[in-house]
């Protein structure tokens, strides 16, 4: 699977994002910041990281369907549902 190259800026984009809101869990965690505010932050990480992973699959996803008569062959559907899954 192949992710074209608008997809591939957009998921870094996130993953840089999701990168800099770590860095902010582990400094909220380092100066003893409330739980609550910790959590927090943490399930925006986690959102992030999902969306850049949605946004890989349904990019491939579309790769698939354009190139299925090319030189690699379509991905079945439980290797699409498989990696779907990887991200729940």
């Amino acid at each position: 699977m192949q992710v074209d190259d608008d997809a591939v800026g957009a998921v870094l984009n996130r993953l840089r994002r999701a990168q800099g809101q770590l860095a902010g869990v582990i400094a909220m965690i380092e100066a003893g910041r409330d739980c609550k505010d910790v959590v927090t932050q943490l399930a925006a990480v986690s959102r992030a990281l999902d969306r850049a992973g949605f946004k890989i699959v349904a990019s491939g996803m579309r790769q698939c369907m354009a190139t299925a008569d090319g030189d690699a062959p379509p991905m079945s559907e439980a290797e699409l549902e498989k990696l779907f899954l990887a991200l729940a």
